[in-house]
């Protein structure tokens, strides 16, 4: 190549470089300046009666109680139903499948299962669940459909996370004379549960902002009550939010931005988290 062509692939490079540069600092100036105002308007409206109060046509008077119990419930039924499938799902494709051609099929589905779009889960759920297993819009039905939302997600981040421990374990393992689950269960398991348990809080702070699966399923908007059990009627913090955003008052206004500020701070903790265990992990296997 001519000194002519490698200044061109040079000025080309450098071009690129500063693109990327623009288009990232971009993004990142929408989303300071939408989190700023989202800040400005519902900093304010925090406070303990927000978060015990339940619903009211007065928005001063409204708060999240119901709409949190919900949330919680929701999730504390999805983590006890997609967890254990998922996580023994993906112990069985990476170590006990055979390696043919259905397992590559079932592998690119699941794959692809973890982009579908929620509505679609949605619409799974209300089918299945709902109508043909007759739950109606409750708790269940909703933890259902959330864990088949998340449970790709998990199988797929759990194989890659065993996936990552070095074969040189597994075979001292079965050297010390160890049967194929107690290496599973004793060695591998262990050494990629920081990976594991990643993937399973990137899931679960999906799960949490999820509105249009919920809405599908028949999650109420109002909501005056706790729910007490798995067949309740239920409302989520997300749905609580949308109620409130298509109020004319500006008062139900400042109450959904408030909400998403809460939203926020449980998917950050969530997310910090995840990436704290990351490191863990890393620091750990690269010993």
């Amino acid at each position: 190549m001519n000194k002519k062509g490698l200044i061109s692939a040079h000025a080309r490079d450098k071009i690129f470089n500063v693109f990327g540069m623009f288009c990232t600092f971009f993004a990142l100036l929408i989303l300071v300046v939408l989190f700023a105002d989202i800040l400005i308007e519902g900093l304010g409206r925090i406070n303990w009666s927000f978060l015990v109060n339940f619903p009211s046509r007065h928005p001063d008077q409204s708060g999240i109680y119901t709409a949190l119990a919900g949330m919680f419930s929701l999730l504390f039924f999805t983590i006890i139903i997609a967890l254990p499938i998922g996580i023994m799902s993906a112990i069985y494709l990476q170590e006990y499948g055979t390696k043919n051609r259905f397992a590559k099929i079932v592998e690119i589905n699941i794959s692809n299962l973890a982009g579908v779009p929620s509505i679609i889960y949605g619409i799974l759920g209300l089918t299945i669940f709902v109508r043909v297993l007759g739950l109606g819009n409750s708790i269940l039905a909703a933890s259902l459909t959330l864990a088949l939302l998340i449970m790709p997600v998990i199988i797929v981040a759990t194989r890659e996370a065993i996936k990552a421990v070095p074969d040189s374990l597994r075979e001292a393992s079965y050297g010390m004379g160890a049967t194929r689950w107690q290496t599973v269960s004793r060695v591998v398991v262990p050494a990629s549960l920081g990976g594991i348990l990643t993937g399973i809080i990137l899931s679960i702070s999906r799960a949490i902002g999820e509105t249009a699966p919920l809405i599908v399923v028949g999650a109420l908007a109002y909501v005056p009550f706790i729910p007490e059990g798995p067949l309740d009627q239920f409302t989520s913090l997300p749905i609580q939010i949308y109620n409130w955003t298509s109020r004319p008052q500006q008062g139900f206004i400042v109450n959904a931005a408030a909400g998403i500020i809460i939203l926020l701070l449980f998917t950050f903790l969530l997310n910090g988290i995840a990436i704290y265990l990351r490191n863990k992990w890393y620091k750990k296997t690269s010993l």
